[in-house]
C-alpha cells in the first residue's frame, strides 16, 4: 500500500470515528469499528516514515575510507559506495578517528581477522541518516544532525547478555562483527566504488568519511565536547571504565597499580582516581609516559626496566602489594607481574590484548591459597556507560585534552600507526576526518 493511500484511509477513519451513532445497535457495532480502526491508525501511523529518517545523503554518493588489506603491507585511502544504514542502523559523517593498539595487532596480523578491512573503532561523528524502519524511539534520541560518539563494542540489544545489561560481552558483535567483520545480519556496509567487491569493518570502519553503526552502541556528544578528542571516550575511555567499575569495581581508598599506561592504561588512571582511589601508580618502561601519568592521577611511578617493578610496588604499599593491579599491555610477562603485583585477597585485573594464542603463567598455589581473583574486561557497557563517561568528559572530571597526545590527518594513517608501534604516542593519538 502506497504512502498516500494510508493517509487517505487514516483521514477517512477518523472521520468516521467522530461520526455519531443513532441506535444502540449501531452504537455496539460502531464502538467495535472504532477500536478496529483506532488500532489499525496506530499501527498505520507508527510505520509511517519518520521525516528525519529519510535519505539525507545521496544514496549514489561515494566516499574514502582507510583498508587494511594483509599484515604489514600499508594502508590505502580507497574509494567505497556510500554505506547505507539498515533497521537499527545509523550513518554518521564521521569527525575523528581513535589511534588504537586493537588495530595495530591486526595490521601486523598478530590478531586474526577478515580482509580486506576498514579499521578504526572509536569515533566521533554527526547522524546524517537512519535506517528503513528504525524504531521511532531511536530517531527521537539520535535525531538527524546530532553529535555522537560511538562505542567499539556495538550491542545488539537482543541476545542473552544485552538483555541482562551485560552489553560488553555481547554475542552478535564477537559472533558477527569480531568473527566474520560484518554487521549483525551477516552481511558488511562496504562496498569499493570501482570493482564493487565487499570489505569487512573492524567494528564500524570508522577510519573513513562515513561509518555506519548500530544505535544501541552510540551516545550523544554534547556541542561543549570537542569532536576531536571525544573520539577516545569510544575505547580508551570506555575500556579503562569498564574495568574500573565492573571487573576491578574500584572503591574509595583502595590502592591500585597500571602496568602499561598508552591510550588504555592512562585513562585507567584517571578513571581510578575519579572513583577515589587513594594510591594510583603507573608502570611503564617509558620516561616520557611515566611523566604524564603524573598529570593524570598517578600518586607514584615505577619504571620497570630501571627497577624492580613488584619490589617497587610492595614497597610503596608498605609490604604486601596492590588491593588492584591492571594490565593494559597484553604480554606474558606483564600477565605474571600484575598477578605478582596484588596482596592477598587482591583483583589482577587483564585489559591488554596479546598476539593470537599468547599463554600467561599463574602461581597457581598462591592463586588457590590466598584467594586471588584473576578478572579479565574488554570494555564497557554501551547504552549504561557511554553516555555515563560523556558526563565525566562534560564536567571535566575525565580530562579529555591531556589525554590526547597527537593528532593526523586524514591521509596519515600509514604514520599514526607506525607512531604507536614505535612507541611515539605518549598517551593517545586521534586522526581528525572533518
Amino acid at each position: 500500500m502506497g504512502f498516500p493511500s494510508i493517509l487517505s484511509r487514516i483521514a477517512i477513519s477518523r472521520n468516521l470515528l467522530s461520526s455519531k451513532p443513532t441506535n444502540t445497535t449501531i452504537l455496539l457495532s460502531s464502538r467495535w469499528f472504532s477500536n478496529l480502526v483506532a488500532n489499525n491508525i496506530d499501527k498505520a501511523e507508527r510505520s509511517l516514515p519518520s521525516s528525519s529518517a529519510a535519505y539525507h545523503v545521496s544514496s549514489g554518493g561515494y566516499m574514502r575510507g582507510t583498508v587494511f588489506w594483509e599484515p604489514d603491507t600499508p594502508l590505502t585511502i580507497e574509494e567505497f559506495h556510500m554505506p547505507r544504514p539498515k533497521a537499527g542502523e545509523v550513518l554518521i559523517k564521521t569527525k575523528a578517528c581513535g589511534v588504537c593498539h586493537s588495530d595495530l595487532h591486526v595490521i601486523k596480523g598478530e590478531i586474526p581477522f577478515s580482509s580486506p578491512c576498514v579499521i578504526g573503532h572509536e569515533v566521533t561523528g554527526e547522524i546524517v541518516e537512519h535506517g528503513p524502519l528504525t524504531d521511532r524511539k531511536i530517531i527521537e534520541r539520535f535525531p538527524i544532525g546530532s553529535q555522537v560518539v560511538g562505542a567499539f563494542i556495538m550491542p545488539c540489544g537482543n541476545c542473552f547478555f544485552c538483555s541482562k545489561g551485560h552489553d560488553d560481552l555481547c554475542e552478535d558483535f564477537f559472533a558477527y562483527n569480531r568473527a566474520k567483520g560484518t554487521l549483525y545480519d551477516g552481511e558488511t556496509r562496504l562496498f569499493l566504488r570501482n570493482s564493487g567487491k565487499p570489505v569487512y569493518m573492524y567494528s564500524m570502519g570508522g577510519l573513513a568519511e562515513y561509518c555506519v553503526i548500530p544505535a544501541h552502541g552510540l551516545a550523544i556528544l554534547p556541542k561543549s565536547l570537542p569532536y576531536t578528542e571525544s573520539a577516545i571516550l569510544g575505547c580508551a575511555v570506555f575500556t579503562a571504565y569498564g574495568a574500573m567499575r565492573h571487573a576491578a569495581e574500584v572503591c574509595p581508598g583502595d590502592s591500585i597499580a597500571v602496568i602499561g599506561v598508552g591510550g588504555v592504561g592512562s585513562s585507567c588512571l584517571q578513571i581510578a582516581k575519579a572513583f577515589g582511589a587513594s594510591l594510583v601508580i603507573a608502570v611503564d618502561i617509558q620516561n616520557d609516559k611515566l611523566q604524564k601519568a603524573k598529570t593524570l592521577g598517578a600518586t607514584h611511578t615505577v619504571n620497570a626496566i630501571e627497577e624492580d617493578a613488584i619490589e617497587r610496588i610492595k614497597e610503596i604499599t608498605g609490604g604486601p602489594g596492590v588491593d588492584i593491579a591492571v594490565e593494559a599491555l597484553g604480554k606474558p610477562q606483564t600477565f605474571l607481574q600484575c598477578l605478582q603485583s596484588v596482596r592477598d585477597g587482591g583483583k589482577a585485573v587483564m585489559i591488554g590484548l596479546s598476539k593470537a594464542g599468547a599463554i600467561g603463567e599463574v602461581d597457581i598455589n598462591r592463586l588457590v591459597r590466598r584467594k586471588i581473583r584473576v578478572i579479565g574486561s574488554y570494555g564497557a557497557r554501551a547504552r549504561q556507560d557511554l553516555p555515563k563517561l560523556v558526563k565525566l568528559a562534560e564536567t571535566g572530571i575525565f580530562n579529555l585534552n591531556n589525554a590526547v597526545s597527537r593528532k593526523y590527518k586524514f591521509e596519515e594513517g600509514n604514520k599514526a600507526f607506525q607512531d604507536l608501534n614505535q612507541g611515539r604516542i605518549v598517551s593517545r593519538g586521534v586522526i581528525e576526518i572533518m
